[in-house]
């Protein structure tokens, strides 16, 4: 299919709005326009806007960490392409200064390459705390040093995202970092309230995984969760695995945030789109009891979760509205890391990132900027 077609569907999610009965016509990669049909012509579907996740480690049987190549984003993005997920950031979490920038070569060689999907580069690590470092090797949690600022500020990686823990890194590193044009989530953190709070004045904008990995609320000491349920600016990332968070604590977050600042993520690691049972990971191995991902020592260590089973579980068990679980996918993530101008909706002048769904919230097909990236039977 070429970057210039018209698609005529029965409902179409703009990213506020739901339109019934629809052609959408795209060229050269973006939305030209939506107008009325005839019912009879319309595929009987759902086109929604393409999902965005910002904290992405695998796929496909690939972990960006292990082999952090080009070739693994590809198998990456194939993986999640099928779940609807168009855009990611593609996560590498603590490890050497040396696989870092080979994860930042990567991202930076794709860019360059218009690889489809790749958008930037989200670095979980490796400045966090040690008491809440889940399944980061310890041996590499370290200070900010100058190869690691280096590494943050460069200009040929798309959208930079950190995540730190905010008690070992400063506020003034915090400020130096998002004055570079870098994302800094707060995350793998036991800091108090006050330290929070001081993160996310000087210029810290969301908070990771919420919940997981991060000092409690109690009555007397908020802790990070707290401050991240209270603080009405920032962002919060979800895990709707069913493991990482119960859904009582999900609906939490959802009443107390303001709309349009939870946001879904995968924390996805290699066995999404395989029967893989279990995968090398450092000097370890992680296992699969069905949808659920634990190390040697019986932690959670990421997830097999995809979009569209995030969007599934924020409708079916959280009763969030479809469009809104939708714009939790898409929208939010867009507006988190900066391309809300050009993703995250379905409208004139936006980039043609589409999927596909039923109305079971499966895939059937998915698109990046026009050209299709997965298609179902």
């Amino acid at each position: 299919m070429s970057s210039t077609f018209e698609l005529r569907i029965a409902r179409l999610f703009d990213g506020d709005a739901w339109h019934s009965n629809v052609a959408i016509s795209v060229e050269q990669g973006r939305v030209a326009g939506i107008r009325p049909c005839e019912s009879n012509t319309v595929i009987q579907a759902n086109l929604v806007p393409g999902f965005i996740d910002i904290q992405v480690n695998g796929g496909g049987g690939a972990l960006f960490n292990t082999e952090p190549t080009t070739a693994t984003l590809r198998t990456m993005l194939q993986a999640h392409g099928r779940f609807g997920t168009t855009a990611m950031l593609p996560t590498v979490i603590t490890d050497s200064l040396a696989t870092m920038q080979q994860a930042a070569d990567a991202v930076a060689a794709a860019i360059a390459a218009d690889q489809p999907g790749i958008i930037g580069i989200h670095f979980e690590g490796p400045h966090l705390s040690v008491p809440k470092k889940g399944v980061h090797p310890e041996h590499q949690i370290r200070p900010l040093s100058t190869q690691e600022l280096a590494l943050y500020q460069r200009r040929d990686l798309g959208i930079r995202m950190l995540t730190v823990a905010p008690e070992t890194i400063s506020p003034a590193q915090i400020h130096q970092l998002v004055a570079a044009g870098v994302l800094v989530f707060l995350g793998h953190s036991n800091a108090d309230a006050a330290t929070v709070q001081a993160a996310l004045q000087a210029g810290a904008s969301g908070f990771t995984h919420l919940y997981n990995a991060m000092s409690p609320l109690t009555s007397r000491e908020p802790g990070m969760v707290g401050v991240a349920l209270a603080d009405r600016d920032s962002w919060c990332g979800i895990i709707l695995d069913g493991y990482h968070m119960d859904p009582i604590a999900a609906k939490v977050a959802l009443a107390a945030k303001p709309g349009g600042k939870v946001l879904l993520v995968t924390d996805a690691m290699s066995p999404v789109g395989t029967t893989d049972t279990e995968f090398a990971f450092f000097d370890g191995k992680v296992a699969r009891q069905g949808n659920k991902l634990t190390n040697e020592a019986g932690a959670l260590a990421g997830s097999v979760l995809d979009m569209a089973a995030a969007v599934q579980y924020a409708v079916q068990v959280l009763g969030v509205e479809f469009g809104e679980a939708l714009r939790m996918a898409a929208l939010y993530p867009a507006e988190a890391i900066g391309c809300a101008d050009v993703r995250g909706k379905l409208q004139p002048g936006y980039l043609a990132d589409m999927v596909l769904l039923t109305d079971a919230m499966h895939c059937q097909q998915s698109w990046w900027q026009g050209q299709p990236l997965w298609q179902g039977h």
